[in-house]
């Protein structure tokens, strides 16, 4: 009897070691499915980032050719106005001028001032040498470009 026994502990002993390494089995492959689908949410992961990448360097460049667009019609503003002051100086010089003549003329001749019914002297906007004056000073065009503050 006691060799029958010692042959069940032994099936006993092969039993255990069995189940031990079908449990064994189970839980490789149970880890290598969860390392394929921890694999599986990195490599997603890392596909998601590239994609976000390639969207943020798209509006980045598309922000840096609306800033240079931007910066560009800015500078072409800033030209302009340089332009137009340029040309209010010279009008504004001419103006002076003109009303430089006026008041020497008036001062000397009277010839821009005449009286109303009240006896008060008047500047005569009809009068032949203010509108040849006018002409005068209208027929030179005034010159200024951009070129000239750059």
């Amino acid at each position: 009897m006691a060799s029958s026994s010692g042959a069940s502990s032994g099936s006993e002993g092969d039993d255990l070691q069995q189940v031990m390494d079908q449990r064994k089995r189970k839980r490789m492959l149970s880890n290598r499915e969860s390392a394929r689908r921890s694999r599986m949410r990195k490599q997603k992961h890392v596909d998601d980032l590239m994609a976000q990448v390639c969207q943020l360097t798209n509006e980045n460049n598309q922000i840096h050719t609306t800033m240079n667009i931007t910066l560009q019609h800015y500078m072409n503003i800033e030209a302009e106005n340089s332009v137009l002051r340029a040309q209010m100086a010279e009008l504004s010089h001419r103006l002076e001028s003109l009303n430089g003549i006026i008041n020497y003329i008036n001062s000397t001749t009277g010839l821009f001032e005449s009286t109303d019914q009240q006896g008060t002297q008047t500047h005569d906007d009809n009068s032949f040498m203010n509108q040849w004056i006018s002409n005068l000073y209208l027929n030179h065009p005034i010159i200024a470009s951009a070129d000239m503050f750059m």
